[in-house]
């Protein structure tokens, strides 16, 4: 198919998944063989009267397709089968509104709910109308074009808002970048395909306590937290939002100022549930999106998890560690991968900083890692791993090392 990724049982055994994150009981699934879809039922005829008796014989209320329908496309689909009719963008769309929980989650969210309702507003208008004939009780015909225009211009408006909106929330984030940069702060970024781990192996390496779940889509909103390596002192390692094929460009441009956040990164970690059957197919859907954010050339370590559940052949490359968040099997390998990779510029060095001098003391606290520090009678005594321009700033109060 040209504008349509073709479903299969893999991905509809996903989309079962995602009926359930979102609160549905499904019962069946149907499949169609066809070279592209019916451009004015996306099914064809013969099959549309299938999933008819599908849904009269099961008693279902709600179908759901595994790929985007057009609004007229999923207008003629609710006439022709009685029931109400979503497709994969709006059942995503609804799992991330009952998922937001920060102010930002929220805004991102429901500007992509707009952006998915706008181009649909006249087939929903044109829809009640047909349903409210002449003879249709007072208050229950349709709005007509008058309506329409007004819920158009007031759904444009709050675009507008949100959008503006969620550049501020840029502009702050830039800021707190710039900040980063200037504390010499390395940010490391948790990406990879929802339900692969990535909150589990932030709280396995951090020690922190984040709430996690076996649920698609189970973080939303976007977590960091310091992580202390010997070789490249305080690192920000940040948790993102989980991707997922056919995601929705909707909530890729909605979600921009969060994902953006993976360009600006020092080193990106591929998190992979490897014990998933389709987990190749899983880590092309996560790198294609990696480029489409333009973050393609930051270093990247194939973290591949769940290595405790998984009987095959483990991967052992360059830039590649095997791993069980949930053991914390192999997070020692992980964590020194990290500092390899962060520390190239880095460098150890043993300091004597006079007491007159305590606000440089706070600084390396702040900004280096400290291996070790005593209070001698000359002064700090400090072993610490720094980055080059902290070190442009104590090099006069270097000594000699000693074994």
């Amino acid at each position: 198919m040209t504008a349509y990724e073709r479903s299969d049982e893999i991905s509809m055994e996903e989309l079962w998944s995602l009926a359930e994150t979102a609160g549905a009981e499904p019962v069946c699934t149907l499949l169609q063989s066809r070279d592209k879809p019916d451009p004015h039922s996306f099914l064809g005829g013969g099959k549309v009267q299938e999933l008819k008796e599908l849904i009269e014989n099961e008693e279902c209320d709600l179908a759901i397709f595994d790929n985007d329908l057009s609004p007229s496309q999923a207008r003629v689909l609710e006439e022709a089968l009685g029931v109400r009719v979503l497709d994969r963008t709006g059942l995503i769309l609804d799992i991330f509104a009952q998922r937001a929980h920060t102010r930002e989650g929220i805004l991102q969210v429901e500007l992509a709910q707009y952006r998915y309702l706008l181009p649909r507003l006249t087939g929903m208008w044109t829809h009640l109308k047909r349903q409210a004939g002449t003879s249709a009780p007072i208050g229950t015909r349709g709005p007509g074009e008058t309506q329409l225009e007004t819920d158009r211009r007031h759904i444009r408006r709050r675009i507008q808002k949100l959008a503006e909106e969620l550049e501020q929330v840029r502009r702050v984030r830039g800021t707190q970048r710039k900040q980063r940069e200037k504390n010499s702060m390395p940010v490391v970024a948790l990406v990879g395909y929802t339900n692969a781990g990535k909150s589990t192996l932030l709280n396995t390496l951090t020690g922190d306590s984040i709430q996690t779940g076996d649920r698609l889509f189970d973080t939303l909103d976007t977590t960091t937290r310091k992580l202390s390596l010997e070789e490249a002192g305080q690192v920000l390692l940040s948790d993102t939002v989980g991707f997922i094929r056919k995601l929705p460009h909707e909530l890729v441009d909605a979600f921009k100022a969060t994902l953006e956040e993976l360009t600006y990164a020092d080193l990106l970690l591929h998190v992979i549930d490897i014990s998933n059957p389709d987990w190749e197919t899983q880590a092309q859907v996560v790198d294609d999106l990696i480029w489409r954010l333009g973050a393609a050339q930051t270093p990247c370590i194939r973290v591949y998890n769940k290595c405790d559940a998984y009987f095959g052949r483990l991967p052992g490359g360059e830039d590649e560690v095997c791993v069980s968040a949930r053991t914390g099997e192999g997070t020692k390998t992980l964590l020194y991968a990290i500092g390899q990779k962060l520390g190239s510029d880095l460098a150890r060095v043993q300091l004597v900083v006079p007491y007159d001098r305590s606000a440089l003391v706070d600084r390396l606290r702040r900004e280096a890692n400290i291996l070790e520090l005593s209070y001698e009678d000359d002064g700090a005594h400090i072993l610490a791993v720094v980055r080059p321009d902290l070190r442009a700033r104590v090099t006069e109060f270097e000594v000699e090392r000693h074994a």
